[in-house]
């Protein structure tokens, strides 16, 4: 019997563009709710058509993650000659986040679909890797589930790169993260915002919580709805329009600009004083020495914060249904920035009394 991790996939779903520059939904097993499926059409590049080929992309919808690799038919194989596509999309859906894993998959599923022409195959491929965790081929390449440890998915993001460009004002997105803030990415390349997004739960490791990241979003009803049911997130927008947005954020990232704006209403849980400095001098200095790795520095931001977490949780020890209150945080004289952070970090962390 396959290991559990198997039963984290969901479907898989085949799209087609034909030489007419149709494009559909041909088939998927075992199946995808309507909904889903509009989403997983918008999201595939081949209805953009000035946009360029966007070879893999992922991203959340209403806690089922999503991976979609996308191949032009070139060599006259029977995908050309007979059924007239010109590209296909292959469509994983999934109830974890491993982009690495689900590439890989997709790419195995892709060449055995130039090969056949068929989804049956496909479909086999899918049905090994979900009952015995491995799909084997010499020619289509082979694909063991067993390969892809979701620690290193989770470590696949580049803190490094974060810190490179923002500097001490990463202590805005490790703040906004520590108190469940909604923050909104904007860059107009769907792979700059994958790249960057995936990397920010890092900085709040303690959770290991990647189910915040929505890394690809569109303005429409239906995933605005989705983002609105969710406490605090990651979102990536292609869209500008998402700038003038405001009941989106509470903090506004514009990747190509490396600018980051606080939301007025944002602005007085988000005040920043002595203790954010401090922990944005541990972020900036880890990151900027050049002997430590992703996984040193994601440690060193970790340990930072589990010492404020401890101070947290023995104030909470001493309070009446180990609840903090203001007053308790107003008796230890904190400084009134420090105060408010840990004020709004005690509800993040549901150990406020209410």
């Amino acid at each position: 019997m396959a290991a559990p991790e198997t039963q984290l996939m969901l479907s898989v779903g085949l799209i087609e563009k034909d030489v007419n520059a149709d494009t559909l939904w041909v088939w998927c097993y075992p199946s995808v709710s309507a909904e889903l499926r509009e989403v997983l059409l918008s999201k595939c590049c081949l209805r953009q058509d000035s946009r360029g080929l966007h070879t893999f992309v992922f991203g959340q919808f209403r806690r089922t993650w999503y991976y979609i690799s996308t191949v032009e038919v070139q060599e006259p194989t029977a995908l050309k000659k007979v059924q007239l596509v010109t590209h296909f999309s292959i469509v994983v859906t999934t109830k974890d986040f491993n982009p690495e894993k689900y590439a890989a998959f997709s790419r195995v599923l892709c060449r055995i679909y130039i090969k056949h022409g068929s989804p049956v195959k496909m479909m086999e491929g899918y049905i090994a890797v979900l009952t015995k965790g491995v799909c084997q081929s010499d020619e289509n390449g082979s694909f063991l589930i067993k390969d892809y440890d979701v620690r290193k998915a989770y470590l696949a993001g580049s803190v490094k790169d974060v810190v490179s460009q923002f500097g001490m004002e990463t202590i805005i997105l490790y703040t906004a993260l520590m108190l469940k803030k909604r923050i909104v990415v904007h860059h107009p390349q769907v792979e700059a915002l994958l790249e960057f997004t995936r990397a920010l739960p890092a900085l709040t490791w303690h959770r290991k919580d990647w189910s915040i990241l929505h890394p690809y979003v569109h303005l429409t009803d239906s995933e605005l709805e989705n983002l609105r049911t969710c406490t605090g997130y990651v979102a990536g927008f292609v869209d500008p329009e998402v700038s003038n947005r405001s009941d989106l954020f509470d903090v506004y990232v514009n990747l190509p600009d490396s600018e980051i704006t606080i939301s007025q209403s944002a602005k007085e849980a988000m005040s920043m004083g002595k203790l954010h400095k401090d922990i944005g001098l541990v972020i900036v200095q880890s990151a900027e020495n050049a002997d430590r790795t992703d996984g040193q520095i994601i440690k060193d931001i970790s340990i930072k914060t589990r010492e404020i977490l401890a101070n947290l949780a023995s104030l909470a020890e001493e309070c009446e249904n180990s609840k903090i209150t203001l007053e308790t945080l107003k008796q230890r004289h904190f400084p009134p920035a420090t105060e408010n952070f840990l004020f709004h970090l005690a509800a993040a962390e549901q150990l406020l009394k209410i």
